[in-house]
């Protein structure tokens, strides 16, 4: 009787042959026809080209080379020998069948430098770039994504959280796709982190669908080539600022200009005007703001607990490791294209902030070794925002419309972040402090901000002719007011003095009411078509609102509005 054990296929194999007393085998021609079996079955075979078919051929293979050994010496008379090699390959080919059946099985931590985790495999086969590998840290579950092939089947990983507590040996598998989050209308009023996973303490996402968070832009065929303003209701900005449908919009503004109220009317008008969603993305944003955030979109009702929400929320704080905000602007991104994609809905995607993004992929090149480009960003840096800012389009079934908060470091607009991103760039909206200051709220300067879109072939002749009446006559007004501070409004000829009025009265009727401030000032929002803006406009430079007091255009609607509180306004003055 014969009997062989194969403890391990793919290494060094230990093989044990046994025969009865009586027998007189060549014992170095067995092992020696063992060994060379053994080292044929286990090398790759150069007409194989899928990795999942090997264990079976080799099992194959290892089968032949001892059937061989067996006649070789004299053995092959006994059907024992082969009986006995059948539970073998039963054993075996399940198991090895169902290891590479998703993935390329469990690799082992080879070493931890801070987010940078090195995994080392077993085989030559090894998880793709950009796929997605899972390990166990402190209980909870890490992912880490792949970023470099090392050789000796190592690949180098950046982790998607904090790596502390993590140890060299410990497991890590293949999930055999890039990272996976929920998508749907299940994430609606719902904040996860970049890997999906919900962090408002609400419970499991509900999902019919997952999707991956790298995906290629639309094809040529598919996009929209018609440019289409996205009436937004705000009269700023349809007027002098529209919005391209499907475009990138830079937010410029500091701290208590408006900033926050200003994405939430947004949010608002988008999905009443529209019937559209919105996804919120903080990219390295701080917990407070984030937290702030969602609590005012509560209140004002974008998000709904009991109801329907508005908006996705995803926030990949300032405190994550740098691989987390790398991503967490792809997983927004994802979410937003399954409803522009499977829903053909008209979606906003706010990025917050939109140099944290590329401020963590300097971090993350860095980490990984490579040779920093000018400023010390990453060599990639025009690549990974191409990738991204290339999905941000207008299709055939549904648009995204991006808007972008841009930090521009020590104000040097020709950093590499910032003039890489202006480079895609359709709008930008400035909000400005010194027009805060005078309650004008949007405090959107009207001056600062500019458009592709505001284009006579785009929006036609009466919209371009307005806005560019509106902007000299402002533009006036800012140059006679170092007069008019020196020397004072009687100094001025009677056509400045009527610049002046009327445009004081344009600057005022600039301002709006907002759907989402009306808990807080008590007065009704405004969604004001852009027909009425253009028509009100008009008016103002014309001069049919030379008869009513500055106050009656602030915080109004359209024209119609401001005669009605204007004319209120005089009624009771003459009472008084």
């Amino acid at each position: 009787m014969i009997v062989v054990v194969v403890h391990k296929l793919g290494s060094p194999t230990s093989v044990k042959m046994l025969a009865d007393a009586s027998g007189k085998w060549n014992f170095n021609l067995i092992f020696s026809s063992v060994n060379q079996a053994l080292s044929t079955a286990i090398s790759p075979s150069p007409t194989l080209h899928s990795d999942s078919h090997r264990p079976f051929t080799s099992i194959t293979m290892l089968k032949s080379g001892l059937a061989r050994t067996l006649r070789a010496s004299g053995l092959a008379r006994p059907t024992a020998a082969r009986r006995a090699f059948q539970p073998i390959r039963s054993n075996l080919a399940p198991a090895l069948g169902a290891r590479f059946a998703s993935g390329v099985g469990d690799g082992k931590i080879h070493q931890v430098i801070g987010a940078v985790v090195d995994v080392k495999f077993d085989t030559d086969a090894l998880p793709p770039i950009l796929n997605a590998l899972e390990t166990e840290n402190a209980g909870q579950k890490l992912i880490l994504e792949v970023a470099q092939h090392l050789g000796e089947n190592v690949v180098r990983t950046i982790a998607m959280d904090g790596t502390e507590g993590l140890v060299r040996g410990r497991s890590a598998t293949d999930t055999g796709s890039p990272i996976m989050i929920p998508v749907g209308p299940g994430t609606l009023g719902r904040i996860m982190n970049v890997t999906g996973h919900p962090i408002d303490e609400r419970g499991p996402i509900k999902h019919t669908q997952k999707k991956p968070i790298h995906a290629d832009a639309p094809e040529f065929v598919e996009q929209s080539t018609s440019a289409e303003v996205l009436i937004t209701g705000i009269k700023v900005v349809d007027l002098l600022a529209p919005y391209a449908r499907g475009g990138k919009i830079g937010l410029f503004g500091g701290a208590g200009v408006g900033k926050t109220v200003f994405i939430q009317e947004l949010i608002n008008n988008i999905a009443k005007a529209h019937g559209g969603f919105s996804v919120f993305t903080g990219v390295g944003e701080r917990t407070r703001e984030g937290n702030d955030l969602y609590h005012e979109m509560q209140e004002t009702q974008v998000i709904n607990l009991d109801g329907e929400s508005k908006v996705a929320l995803v926030f990949g704080q300032m405190n994550e490791p740098p691989g987390a905000r790398a991503r967490v602007a792809l997983t927004g991104l994802t979410v937003a294209e399954y409803f522009r994609d499977e829903e053909g809905q008209d979606v906003l995607l706010f990025i917050d902030n939109i140099f944290r993004f590329t401020q963590a992929g300097s971090e993350v090149s860095a980490l990984l070794g490579r040779i920093p480009s000018a400023v010390g960003y990453q060599p990639t840096l025009a690549v990974d925002m191409g990738l991204m800012q290339e999905r941000i389009t207008t299709t055939q079934k549904g648009s995204i419309t991006s808007v972008q908060a841009v930090y521009v470091p020590a104000d040097d607009l020709t950093d590499p972040a910032p003039a890489t991103t202006f480079a895609h760039l359709d709008a930008t909206t400035v909000l400005s402090r010194g027009i805060s200051e005078l309650g004008i709220y949007p405090a959107v300067d009207p001056l600062d901000s500019k458009s592709r879109m505001l284009d006579p072939r785009v929006v036609g002749q009466d919209h371009y002719d307005t806005a560019s009446r509106v902007q000299q006559m402002l533009q006036e007004y800012k140059s006679l007011q170092d007069i008019i501070a020196i020397l004072g409004m009687d100094e001025l000829s009677e056509a400045d003095k009527l610049t002046v009025e009327r445009a004081r009265k344009l600057q005022r009727f600039l301002s709006q009411p907002f759907t989402v401030a009306q808990v807080f000032t008590g007065i009704e929002g405004k969604l004001v078509d852009l027909k009425d803006t253009i028509r009100s406009f008009k008016a103002i430079m014309n001069g049919e609102g030379d008869d009513l007091p500055e106050g009656a255009f602030y915080m109004v609607g359209d024209i119609d509005s401001a005669r009605q509180k204007g004319e209120k306004i005089l009624a009771d003055l003459e009472k008084n």
